[in-house]
């Protein structure tokens, strides 16, 4: 039988075949001819022309003593009844390869009953240089139970050649396991003399050649290592992630989602082209770039305006001093005056004018400030001072006037005057009854930014004795008259403001809902302090009249955003606390801590633009008419 390299039989890639003896020819080995020598195919001979055919490996031959030499000379058991046809596990620089196994070169089987539990083998010497499987495996022998191994922390690599790039895989000793029914890849390592250990899987283990250069051995028992995990128990091969995942980081620059989506037309839409959604972001830059410019001038002509307006104000000093001091109750008879007083008092006439205009209808002594404030510092030192009205006091001081930073609790400058005066209020309420309202700080503020502690305390108890600030600081007591007081709001909302009388209604709003936020701290929490400020001058000379006409004008400058068809964001709007406004204002760079209306645009000189063109309807004989109408007992 004629030899050819293209037989199926015959391996590719092999090493040339060893020169055979005389008289051992292949093709004449099964001839019929009786006269030809044929070969003994005994295990002795086998063992003998293979330990003849080892080029440089004298040293390893094997005579008739037997296999057991090869055995003692190498230092391990190897299992005689294992296939010979077996791969190299470690074809590394160290360890030598395995036996050739070709079709010139005889199957040796070994017939030696020690060590089956064998299945792994151990290279042999690095003479050889081809690796050859065999189809033919023993049957698995039964398994063994062995003692548990402390596998190390460090993880396997596997490398996969089936691909044109070579792929490294970590596998981690604590993940790994094998399954009996798939084929395992062995990734190459080196191989101690020193320890070892027999393993049985269940099943043959079918691994692809890793190294070209190394030939079949029989099989050797695999020794024990702590780079790679053994084969226990037959389980499902699972390859664990790799341990570097990859991290998501956040880009500078804009997302692929922000370059591909349009900003100039609705979702639901048909898609712009690309060149007419840019030139489109283009024109609204430039447009939000042309708004914020004008907004920047109107701005600053509006401040400019008002430091004009305190100029004159200023100016105004002379004129005030010669007409109005002496005598404050000429303002209601010359229109002149009572014009200039409307137009703002100056800063330091504001606390004389507004003692004479509140006047003292308590008959209050100088000494009344004192005799509450010791009053009020024995009930805290005997500890008889009320925890929950001390917990509202400081609550309520911690959200006055944020902006200045004048009255920050245990920081603030007049924070403790700001809190005596509040104690001693509460201990001369005490007398009648009443306990503390939330808001009554602002106004303590309010005072004593513009005079001090004693003569403060007598102007604040006097301008809250007036009906209509005593109707809504004088809780169940006076349900009634704050009821009429609602009534009188509505009939002058629907009189002047009728389209927006209507939309309250159509939601359900009624007064309740935001005039208690706006007069019981007398505007501070919403309109800006400057023009509180002023509409506070006013409230001192006209009284109760004004808290009416000045809460219309606010719901005047605010008429363009009241017509919201949810009742919820009227409310968030009314309450300061709508979210386009509040997000507008962030974007801008405003303060949102001087007023909550200021968001919606509300200043000084837009709310007395309002006030003045209310002179057209507003009659101070209707106020007079509904206030007998409603409170005929007054």
């Amino acid at each position: 039988m004629d030899h050819h390299p293209d037989d199926e039989d015959t391996p590719h890639d092999l090493a040339p075949p060893k020169r055979l003896p005389a008289g051992f020819v292949l093709d004449d080995a099964f001839s019929d001819n009786e006269d030809i020598d044929v070969p003994e195919f005994s295990p002795a001979a086998i063992r003998e022309e293979l330990a003849k055919n080892l080029n440089g490996a004298q040293s390893w031959n094997v005579g008739d003593a037997g296999f057991d030499d090869l055995v003692t000379k190498i230092g391990f058991a190897v299992d005689p009844d294992a296939s010979v046809s077996t791969f190299d596990i470690d074809a590394g620089h160290d360890s030598p390869p395995s036996v050739l196994h070709s079709p010139s070169s005889p199957r040796i089987q070994s017939r030696s009953p020690s060590h089956q539990d064998s299945l792994y083998e151990v290279p042999l010497s690095s003479e050889f240089s081809q690796v050859s499987l065999d189809d033919h495996q023993s049957p698995p022998p039964p398994q063994h139970e062995e003692p548990e191994e402390t596998v190390s922390e460090y993880p396997a690599v596997q490398i996969d050649l089936s691909h044109s790039d070579a792929v490294t895989t970590e596998v981690h000793p604590d993940r790994e396991s094998i399954d009996s029914s798939q084929p395992m890849q062995l990734p190459q390592r080196s191989v101690s003399h020193d320890e070892f250990r027999p393993k049985t899987p269940s099943s043959p283990l079918q691994v692809p050649s890793l190294n070209t250069n190394a030939a079949s051995t029989p099989s050797l028992p695999l020794p024990t290592s702590t780079s790679l995990p053994t084969p226990t128990t037959p389980k499902a091969l699972s390859i664990p992630p790799p341990s570097n995942r990859h991290r998501p980081t956040r880009s500078a620059g804009p997302s692929m989602l922000d370059k591909v989506i349009s900003k100039t037309r609705p979702p639901y839409l048909p898609p712009k082209p690309r060149t007419e959604d840019r030139k489109h972001q283009q024109d609204w830059e430039e447009m939000m770039k042309r708004s914020r410019a004008a907004e920047e001038k109107r701005r600053k002509a509006l401040q400019d305006r008002r430091l004009a307006r305190e100029r004159r104000i200023e100016e105004s000093i002379g004129m005030w001093e010669r007409e109005i001091v002496p005598d404050w109750t000429v303002v209601h008879r010359n229109s002149n005056l009572r014009r200039l007083w409307w137009q703002g008092i100056p800063t330091k006439l504001r606390a004389p004018m507004w003692q004479a205009a509140v006047g003292n209808a308590l008959a209050l002594s100088k000494d009344a400030f004192k005799t509450c404030l010791s009053r009020a510092k024995r009930a805290l030192a005997s500890g008889t001072f009320p925890t929950t009205v001390l917990n509202l006091l400081e609550e309520d001081i911690r959200t006055t006037l944020p902006s200045i930073h004048l009255f920050v609790p245990e920081k603030g400058p007049m924070y403790q005057d700001l809190r005596d005066m509040l104690c001693a209020w509460v201990v001369a309420r005490s007398d009648e009854g009443l306990g503390y309202v939330v808001g009554v700080a602002k106004i303590a503020a309010m005072i004593l930014l513009n005079m001090p502690p004693a003569p403060g305390f007598v102007v604040m108890r006097n301008l809250l004795e007036r009906h209509c600030l005593r109707s809504f600081y004088g809780g169940m007591a006076s349900k009634d008259d704050v009821e009429a007081y609602y009534r009188i709001f509505d009939t002058l909302l629907a009189d002047g403001m009728p389209k927006i009388y209507f939309n309250f209604k159509q939601h359900q709003v009624s007064p309740a809902a935001y005039l208690p936020d706006w007069l019981v701290p007398l505007f501070l929490d919403h309109l800006p302090f400057e023009a509180c400020a002023r509409v506070w001058d006013v409230i001192m000379l006209e009284g109760d009249a004004f808290l009416y006409r000045a809460a219309l004008a606010i719901l005047g400058v605010l008429e363009p955003r009241l017509f919201f068809p949810d009742k919820k964001e009227l409310l968030e709007l009314l309450r300061g606390e709508n979210k386009a406004a509040l997000e507008v204002a962030r974007r801008e760079g405003r303060l949102l801590n001087n007023g909550k209306y200021e968001i919606y645009g509300v200043d000084e000189e837009s709310l007395w633009e309002r006030i003045d063109s209310m002179d057209e309807w507003w009659r101070e004989s209707t106020w007079k008419r509904l206030i007998e109408r409603e409170l005929p007992d007054l």
